[in-house]
């Protein structure tokens, strides 16, 4: 049975949580508040522990997290420790075009970064010189190739990577790998999402 909108609930891991989220989308609390309708002033002390909020007013919160109140409240989870089996990741990219991608990551809330494993045939791509930029605004990635020979094509320039090579560069730019080699290639890359550049 659903609990009414206007009963309090423990706070005790809600507040930090709370702050975590805000902090790792790099929000201020006015920041929240205008993307929840929730007061800077009811944000502070809801993340202190000082007030217990209601379900309407965590669900206001959930949503300027963009996040559903199970999330944020952990109903979803099953707890500490997620693990995805091999071969159990969401995958996507192009087979026809010789690529295929696995995310190895669990779809956890609140999470900013994003594991995945690349496989490229023989001279295909992970996309074109023309595509867009995949990552939102501050966005980071690592690539570390596992197998056969790679290049990363990154706003403008090229970068020929070989098995051990390990790459960090700005996703927020145009950019795409590819093999050029007689050999399937392999690679992992990890995307932080939303870092602010110094």
């Amino acid at each position: 049975m659903a609990l009414p909108a206007d009963q309090p609930y423990d706070a005790t891991s809600v507040g930090p949580r709370v702050h975590a989220l805000r902090e790792a989308m790099g929000l201020s609390l006015r920041e929240l508040a205008l993307r929840s309708g929730v007061s800077a002033a009811m944000l502070s002390q809801v993340e202190r522990g000082e007030t217990s909020p209601t379900l309407h007013v965590a669900s206001r919160i959930a949503a300027g997290l963009e996040l559903r109140l199970s999330q944020l409240l952990r109903l979803d989870e099953s707890g500490a420790v997620t693990i995805v089996r091999a071969g159990e990741g969401s995958g996507g990219g192009d087979r026809a075009r010789g690529h295929h991608y696995e995310v190895l990551t669990p779809p956890l809330p609140g999470q900013r970064l994003e594991l995945s494993h690349h496989s490229l045939a023989p001279h295909a791509a992970t996309g074109g010189a023309g595509d867009p930029p995949m990552h939102e605004p501050g966005s980071r990635e690592i690539a570390f190739v596992q197998s056969g020979q790679v290049t990363l094509s990154c706003d403008g320039r090229d970068y020929d990577l070989g098995p051990g090579d390990c790459v960090t560069f700005d996703a927020d730019l145009p950019h795409h790998f590819s093999n050029p080699g007689p050999d399937e290639a392999r690679l992992l890359a990890v995307v932080s999402a939303g870092l602010r550049r110094s």
